[in-house]
């Protein structure tokens, strides 16, 4: 009888152990899966904050820090295309086509939302974080001084609760002249 109580025990031990051994190794894989899930699609998002951001400056000369502007433009505003019309020879420039008048250019605009973003793309989302609950992305924009004492604009925008503490996804920098991600 005692035999049997000594070995239901170690059974049970055993099974116990096995799952805790199975849960130690599981759930650090589980996590870096989420991780990997939720940051694919902030990632994404970053970008898209990062193509808005260089389109702002293309138009305006400056990054913005407020979203509302930022979307506002995206809704709202256009980018020029400019078309040249006719064939430069082969013995001129462009510009020379056209000032001799051989070469036409012609400039339309298409909204932003159609050129730089799919057709899907809600342009009211853009400031919330993937997965964050409604948190918004911290956004700023300055000014930095490089090297060679030039004032180039600068913005950063990151994710102000990551789900992984150790590492805060973030495009751009405040401290240098770059529009990388930390990613890439």
């Amino acid at each position: 009888m005692i035999n049997k109580v000594i070995k239901g025990v170690l059974i049970v031990g055993i099974v116990v152990l096995v799952y805790l051994i199975i849960n130690s190794v599981s759930k650090p894989i589980k996590f870096q899966q989420e991780r990997d899930k939720r940051y694919a699609q902030i990632i994404e998002r970053l970008k898209q904050i990062r193509t808005a951001q260089i389109a702002f400056y293309d138009k305006f000369g400056r990054y913005t820090s407020d979203f509302d502007s930022l979307i506002q433009f995206i809704k709202n505003d256009s980018m020029p295309i400019v078309k040249a019309i006719g064939t430069v020879p082969d013995t001129l420039t462009e510009e020379e086509a056209v000032k001799l008048k051989i070469v036409y250019r012609d400039t339309i605009y298409i909204p932003i939302r159609d050129t730089l973003f799919p057709k899907n793309f809600i342009a009211d989302s853009l400031k919330y974080v993937p997965f964050g609950g409604g948190i918004t992305f911290k956004m700023q924009a300055g000014e930095v001084v490089t090297g060679s004492k030039v004032k180039v604009k600068v913005f950063e925008v990151k994710d102000p609760k990551p789900f992984d503490p150790t590492f805060q996804l973030k495009v751009g920098s405040l401290t240098e002249a770059s529009t990388a991600g930390n990613w890439e």
